[in-house]
């Protein structure tokens, strides 16, 4: 089987990848949280649109897939581990022994088996089973601008890194249903939900800037499962 390695989907998540590399060197070596954050959005678009120009052009496979997966368990799974592990330290002040930031690193795990189970959960390609990574991922990112510029967050401690880093991580290998924001073409139908999803989200980040972040993927988690209750009540 001839397997072609350089494709524009292809350098579109290995774009990922690297904005994910780039934005440890951030955290761990410049303790910069805020161009890791511009990193990871940029991931992120990445992320969005490498399975769409794939299905454009009628070149997905399972290579894509496996590469996708890659780059994601660096972008959104260890760059977010690296800011939470940052963030115990900045706000440890001796609280909690040093040893005890390690366990931010499980966020990096939980992030790899919800991938893992993505690649082969049949019942994930209209909707999502758990919080998909990416999602969480920007919730520590805007959390630790947020700490960062002294915002809404600043006076976090590290017991409440700790909850946030098992909180995200039960979140993400649950079997919650969330609606998927990967649009199916540009047209309205069928993207009804995602549009006007965008269209708060946007309202949000105009009044909050990056620390709406946090705000639009709690109510993406309340949302769902809200949606996914009224769905189970009705049948």
């Amino acid at each position: 089987m001839k397997i072609r390695l350089f494709t524009l989907p292809n350098f579109i998540t290995l774009s990922n990848l690297l904005c994910g590399a780039l934005a440890m060197v951030s955290i761990l070596v410049n303790g910069d949280l805020t161009t890791a954050f511009w990193l990871v959005v940029a991931a992120a678009v990445f992320d969005f649109f490498d399975g769409m120009v794939a299905r454009l052009m009628g070149i997905s496979g399972p290579l894509g897939v496996q590469l996708d997966s890659l780059a994601d368990d660096i972008s959104f799974g260890l760059v977010p581990s690296a800011v939470l592990f940052s963030l115990f330290h900045r706000l440890n002040a001796h609280l909690l022994p040093d040893w005890v930031g390690y366990l931010c690193f499980l966020f990096a795990a939980f992030a790899a088996l919800r991938l893992a189970k993505f690649n082969i959960d049949e019942e994930q390609h209209t909707e999502f089973r758990g919080l998909p990574t990416p999602a969480a991922t920007l919730y520590v990112m805007a959390l630790g601008w947020s700490v960062e510029h002294g915002g809404l967050m600043a006076n976090l401690n590290p017991w409440g890194v700790l909850i946030t880093t098992a909180v995200l991580a039960a979140l993400m290998v649950s079997n919650i249903p969330m609606f998927s924001l990967k649009f199916k073409g540009f047209g309205w139908k069928g993207n009804e939900l995602r549009y006007l999803f965008m269209a708060f989200s946007l309202a949000l980040l105009l009044v909050f800037g990056v620390e709406s972040f946090m705000l639009i993927i709690g109510a993406y988690i309340a949302f769902s499962s809200t949606l996914a209750e009224l769905n189970r009540s009705e049948s």
